[in-house]
């Protein structure tokens, strides 16, 4: 804590200086006067914790010293010192707000228990105003969030006590653009170039790794369309906006309104999973890019598409593939579903791929890492965008090895994808858009073959069914399933037409007596 002392006597100021040992006490001296005015001039500017002063100096006396300080806002604690033991002074002195009058000469001992006894008093006021200040911040907080949501009987709070009053209110929302790593943001103050005293220009409102502020007044919300302004392109490494990501809702023009911006920022912060590579900035404004009504993740969505995606790896049509990666990408930007539901269905397409894909093609050594490390990687991700790169070169690279057929000719990709799909539900129609063409110019060069599609479907199909029936632990129904046959009969048909024999009596003349 600091002490000033002010006496009129030279020689009884530098003894003051040394009565007792202000050091040990806790005090250290911050300055010296001989008159009146001068004091009060230092005690305004260095506003000390404890005053020691002379009632008798010239230009200004001690009780109007103590007086014009007071009311002019000092806070600090007074010790006045006087020659005569006047009792109508020292009450008056009192009124003025002094601690402790005493009477020279010094006892020293009265004096250091009237500096021990100011001390307490100090480190009392101060930790109750440390008490207030922390329970006026929290309920200054509270109010800001009431305002954020809305819940606020605005006509009750003293806005000017507030620091509340403004023509032009805006919430926006910063925090780190790598949210893997919790390194501090930087400065907001700093970063819009306002000053920012008694929160002034903005309110902060932290929650969780992010900062709710409330931009209040003309040249704050302007500083802020400067900076927006300034950085609109890629950030360059090292500037301030490399480092965050910052969301806006709209300016309004009535406290009230203020719920309004901010139901805008927390709509922002939940798209901010579907922003491009180096997007530091989103606005209210993409907000009307989003459909009114959602679209609901159809529970067969991962099957449609893992399905559509398979064929086109073998089908080694890398533009059907793209275009479909492209089409998955903006139906999960439309769809009403949480982060955790999107990652899942896009994990579900990748896992049901690759597993089709091991089974249709056992022996080709597709190089994928284990689902457990999928399923870990899907989840530390924090943009659609890394996901939907991540399929793409999973993708490409399972096309690379599988969707090859050594074939120059388009009918025999088609018979190679036939060979090791002919347990689906194949079509012409269905077959043809995988490697863009039309069913009706496929059907013609199946029959320039000699051989037509279905024919071939089925002759595929019967020589699947003619290894499985070889094991005996396998029903005729269930061989006809799995060979593409959904009605028993209708296989058997198709078994007799092609070997002349029906499937029962096949299996007996196969299988060793």
């Amino acid at each position: 804590m600091n002490v000033f002392i002010a006496d009129d006597e030279q020689i009884i100021l530098e003894g003051l200086k040394y009565v007792i040992d202000w050091n040990s006490i806790g005090f250290s001296l911050c300055g010296t006067a001989s008159d009146g005015a001068d004091a009060y001039n230092q005690i305004m500017a260095l506003s000390p914790d404890l005053v020691l002063m002379d009632i008798r100096m010239p230009k200004l006396n001690g009780i109007e010293v103590v007086r014009k300080a007071v009311t002019n806002g000092y806070k600090g604690k007074f010790i006045i010192l006087s020659g005569v033991a006047d009792f109508k002074l020292a009450q008056s002195a009192m009124r003025c707000g002094v601690d402790f009058y005493l009477t020279k000469p010094i006892d020293e001992d009265e004096l250091e228990r009237a500096v021990v006894s100011v001390k307490k008093d100090i480190m009392e006021t101060q930790h109750t105003q440390s008490i207030y200040e922390q329970y006026k911040s929290k309920a200054r907080n509270q109010i800001l969030n009431e305002i954020l949501q809305g819940t606020a009987d605005i006509s009750k709070l003293d806005l000017k006590e507030l620091n509340l009053e403004a023509n032009l209110y805006q919430v926006i929302s910063y925090e780190n653009y790598n949210q893997s790593f919790a390194y501090q943001t930087w400065d907001f103050e700093k970063l819009i170039r306002v000053t920012n005293k008694d929160s002034h220009s903005f309110d902060v409102i932290s929650s969780d790794m992010r900062h709710i502020i409330l931009l209040k007044g003309d040249f704050a919300i302007s500083q802020f369309k400067r900076l927006i302004e300034h950085y609109r392109m890629t950030p360059q490494k090292g500037s301030p906006l490399d480092s965050i990501f910052i969301s806006y809702g709209r300016i309004v023009s009535r406290l009230s309104e203020v719920p309004i911006s901010y139901e805008e920022v927390k709509k922002l912060t939940v798209r901010r999973f579907f922003c491009k590579e180096n997007q530091h900035v989103v606005s209210y404004e993409q907000l009307a890019d989003i459909k009114d009504i959602p679209v609901l993740i159809h529970k067969d969505t991962y099957q449609i598409y893992s399905q559509k995606i398979l064929g086109y790896i073998q089908s080694r049509n890398t533009m059907q593939l793209k275009d479909t990666l492209n089409e998955l990408s903006e139906l999960m930007q439309t769809v009403s579903a949480t982060i955790q539901d999107i990652k899942l269905t896009l994990l579900d397409i990748y896992i049901s791929v690759k597993q089709q894909l091991l089974q249709l093609f056992p022996n080709s050594e597709i190089p994928v890492p284990p689902n457990a490390t999928v399923i870990s990687l899907f989840e530390k991700k924090y943009y659609l965008y890394e996901i939907m790169d991540f399929l793409w070169e999973q993708f490409d690279l399972m096309m690379r090895i599988v969707g090859v057929s050594n074939s120059s000719n388009v009918l025999d990709d088609i018979k190679y994808y036939i060979d090791h799909n002919y347990d689906k539900d194949l079509k012409l129609e269905s077959i043809a858009p995988l490697f863009g063409y039309s069913s009706s110019y496929l059907g013609k060069l199946f029959s320039k073959d000699g051989v037509n599609f279905n024919t071939y479907l089925d002759t595929v199909r019967i020589r699947e069914a003619r290894k499985l029936l070889v094991n005996p632990n396998l029903k005729v129904y269930e061989i006809a399933e799995k060979v593409g046959y959904k009605d028993v009969n209708y296989f058997h048909i198709k078994f007799k037409k092609y070997t002349n024999t029906s499937p029962a009596e096949y299996r007996k003349n196969a299988l060793p007596s």
